[in-house]
C-alpha cells in the first residue's frame, strides 16, 4: 500500500469522506470542504497513526493529499 493509499483511507476514516473523492492532487478546503475542525481531527489522526508529532508551523502547508503524503515519506523512517 502506497503512502497516498494510507493517508486517503486514514482521510476516509477520520474525516467520513468517499474514497472516491480523493486523488492525489485532492485539496483538504478547496475540494473536500474541510474545515478548520477537520483539519485539526487529521492532525491528530495522523500523529496517533504514525507516531509523529507535526509541529504547528508545518500543518498549515498540508494543504493537499499528496502534501501530507510527501511529508510522511520524508519524516517517517524508512
Amino acid at each position: 500500500m502506497t503512502t497516498f493509499e494510507k493517508v486517503r483511507e486514514l482521510i476516509v476514516s477520520t474525516l467520513n469522506y468517499d474514497a472516491d473523492e480523493i486523488k492525489e492532487d485532492t485539496k483538504l478546503m478547496e475540494d473536500l470542504g474541510a474545515d478548520s475542525l477537520d483539519l485539526v481531527e487529521l492532525n491528530m489522526a495522523l500523529e496517533e497513526k504514525y507516531g509523529i508529532s507535526i509541529p504547528e508551523e508545518d500543518f498549515p502547508s498540508l494543504t493537499s493529499v499528496d502534501k501530507i503524503a510527501a511529508y510522511l515519506d520524508e519524516h517517517l523512517p524508512a
